[in-house]
């Protein structure tokens, strides 16, 4: 099976409309024979937005598939904790599983989160509180901590390995913050990205997926465009499409269509 990866299409911000970006990547997929497409979140500022884009894209490619799971992003407005757990349709993945037909290889999707370690070289820091100050996710609710937060995505995370262990499966996970330490940039200015690193991921999150033989590990929220990363049998593959704005131009193309074209990342599950 042919798989897409893609991460943090932020249609919303980069102001292009589900109508365009459906058009745009149903045909790009359909010519391209595109099995499974994955999007590790971060589709828009809503997550009404997000699923309606994700629902018209599958109807329009059908009968290939299309998975999501939620970004940060996703998450600010219009969807609570209880709700984003909830397995509220078909394409959105969030701790479920797709079996891919006529392979081994199952498919994990779980939004994942962050508990302030890959900021373990600020000592007495309150990075909740700069959280709320100055960083997006202050608009989320959720009824625990950020480290809470991030256990019970480890355990979820525990659960479906297992799971897959038993029905004897190769995996392919998909979350959206950072699951390695590797992917984090550190600076000499403690005043932002270095405090920013907290709400990134976890480093406890890519030595359990390594420990249970993931082969292929898909993530976003980081725009850094890198190359994937392999650390022993686990490919990390982080391919965000990221902003194109006034302030912030994160494209190394002109268009939408032509760097969404870029990001994505193809392979073959066999």
């Amino acid at each position: 099976m042919r798989v897409g990866l893609i991460s943090d299409l932020h249609l919303d911000i980069n102001r292009i409309s589900i109508e365009a970006a459906v058009k745009i990547q149903a045909d790009f997929l359909k010519r391209q024979q595109i099995d499974l497409y994955l999007i590790a979140g971060d589709i828009s500022n809503y997550f009404d937005q997000s699923l309606a884009f994700v629902r018209r894209l599958q109807q329009a490619i059908s009968p290939r598939q299309v998975r999501f799971i939620a970004g940060n992003h996703d998450m600010l407005h219009d969807r609570s904790y209880a709700e984003l757990e909830a397995p509220e349709d078909i394409t959105y993945l969030h701790n479920q599983f797709i079996d891919l037909p006529g392979t081994d290889w199952r498919v994990i999707g779980n939004n994942g989160w962050y508990d302030y370690q890959f900021a373990d070289n600020l000592v007495g820091r309150n990075f909740l509180t700069w959280k709320r100050a100055f960083w997006v996710d202050a608009a989320i609710e959720q009824p625990m901590s950020d480290p809470e937060r991030m256990d019970r995505v480890l355990e979820q995370t525990t659960d479906q390995l297992e799971a897959a262990k038993t029905a004897e499966k190769r995996i392919l996970y998909m979350t959206h913050f950072a699951p390695r330490r590797d992917f984090i940039r550190y600076t000499d200015d403690d005043r932002f990205w270095n405090m920013a690193n907290a709400l990134m991921g976890s480093p406890r999150l890519g030595p359990l997926l390594e420990s249970y033989g993931v082969e292929y590990v898909l993530f976003g929220h980081l725009h850094a465009h890198r190359a994937p990363l392999i650390r022993g049998n686990t490919e990390y593959d982080n391919p965000a499409l990221g902003y194109r704005k006034r302030q912030v131009n994160e494209w190394s193309q002109p268009d939408f269509a032509t760097e969404w074209k870029r990001r994505l990342r193809v392979i073959e599950l066999k």
